[in-house]
């Protein structure tokens, strides 16, 4: 019996042994080069190309490029929630789903004549475009670009404005801009196959982009038409529009505007906004608790992007032509200006590391992307990439209006 019994344990141990061979087998097991998060990755828009740079913010290095992507001259990047999926939306009117892992498109859809841009809902599942020909948005399905809804911008004369402005809300609602009609829609694509859209009028003259501020209250439209913005408050049961900064050129002649500036959720820091003003040498801030002009920090051109570090303790401005080649630093304690660098040629888009230890500079006339240390304002990499224009990290998944 203890004979038989030990030629029974040797024969489990032998098995057990044999079964734990095969689990940790090499060949069964993924290589380590193929496993990888992606919160620490990001893409590249190639402007002239149409194509995509991958990196990767840790290693501040390329991993990869993804081309076939149409033409990119103005394009617009969102993830998936996951932040695994890049959806790319290209001047084109293109939406190309690409897999930032794989390093592969998914899907390609040629929904529109001129596109500018386009938003994910809050649970990840319906992508929206928004379009200048035909004027409208279209609501596609997240994962195969299945068309959902086509939402036209009608206007009274029975033409379709331009939409600009698109950001997402919380629920599966979107908010946007109607730069020919003067308008605000409000949209609920709750079943997205029936928008229910809500249109507040007579906002002011041409909306040109829109920011909602982190929490996801308040949406405010730049009106290139007239001095001042428009701002909607989303936590109203019937939300209405305010005209704020209504008077910030007053008594001044008009300044030719060479680039039009942006605005997005990352020009708030702290309790202050900071916004461009159109066509001036200026940045304005705003008290976001009553929406008045504060203050203006003088800066060295007519500011495109005016973005705040994560933190908010600093808020970076690149420029219009011809002061294209510099980017300035403002402090937001003091509100001075206390550095101003120069990266290179034709400075286009800035983006911050997720928690803004490093941003990157697309300088598309010099082909790099530039990478600082935003506390020493050191180089810290120098990335070879064709004609580079828009940065986009996959942080942006976690946060609104992104």
């Amino acid at each position: 019996m203890k004979r038989r019994a030990l030629l029974s344990l040797t024969a489990g141990v032998s098995a057990l042994a044999s079964g734990c061979a095969a689990v940790s087998s090499p060949a069964s097991a993924p290589s380590p080069a193929a496993v990888q998060g992606t919160g620490d990755l990001g893409v590249v828009i190639e402007r002239a190309a149409g194509a995509l740079t991958l990196v990767n913010t840790s290693s501040r290095s390329i991993y990869g490029r993804v081309t076939g992507l149409g033409d990119l001259s103005h394009a617009s990047v969102v993830f998936s929630r996951d932040a695994r999926f890049a959806y790319i939306f290209g001047r084109d009117g293109a939406v190309t789903r690409v897999d930032i892992l794989t390093q592969r498109i998914t899907h390609r859809v040629l929904q529109a004549g001129n596109s500018i841009g386009g938003a994910i809902s809050a649970d990840g599942t319906l992508i929206v475009a928004q379009n200048y020909t035909p004027g409208g948005i279209k609501v596609f399905d997240a994962a195969t670009l299945e068309l959902l809804a086509d939402v036209p911008a009608a206007m009274a004369d029975g033409k379709r404005s331009r939409v600009v402005g698109l950001a997402d809300l919380p629920q599966r609602r979107f908010v946007y801009s109607l730069f020919d009609a003067g308008a605000i829609c409000i949209a609920d694509l709750s079943d997205p196959r029936k928008p229910q859209i809500t249109t507040l009028p007579d906002i002011g003259k041409q909306p040109y982009d829109a920011l909602v501020s982190p929490n996801g209250r308040h949406y405010i439209a730049g009106l290139f038409g007239e001095d001042g913005l428009a701002m909607v408050d989303l936590w109203q049961s019937e939300p209405r529009v305010a005209r704020i900064l209504a008077d910030y050129g007053r008594g001044e002649k008009p300044l030719p505007v060479y680039k039009m500036p942006h605005l997005r959720g990352w020009a708030i820091a702290g309790r202050h906004a900071y916004l461009p003003a159109v066509g001036r040498h200026e940045v304005l801030i705003v008290d976001t608790s009553t929406w008045a002009e504060v203050g203006r920090i003088a800066v060295a051109g007519q500011p495109v992007f005016v973005m705040a570090r994560p933190d908010g303790r600093q808020v970076w401005v690149n420029f219009s032509v011809p002061d294209y080649h510099r980017v300035q630093v403002i402090d937001t304690p003091s509100q001075q200006v206390v550095q101003t660098i120069e990266p290179g040629r034709a400075v286009l888009h800035m983006e911050f590391t997720p928690r803004g230890e490093s941003v990157w500079i697309s300088c598309r006339d010099d082909n790099r992307v530039q990478v600082y240390d935003t506390h020493t304002l050191t180089l810290q990499a120098s990335l070879a990439v064709d004609a580079p224009s828009g940065i986009f990290f996959t942080a942006r998944a976690q946060r609104m209006g992104f």
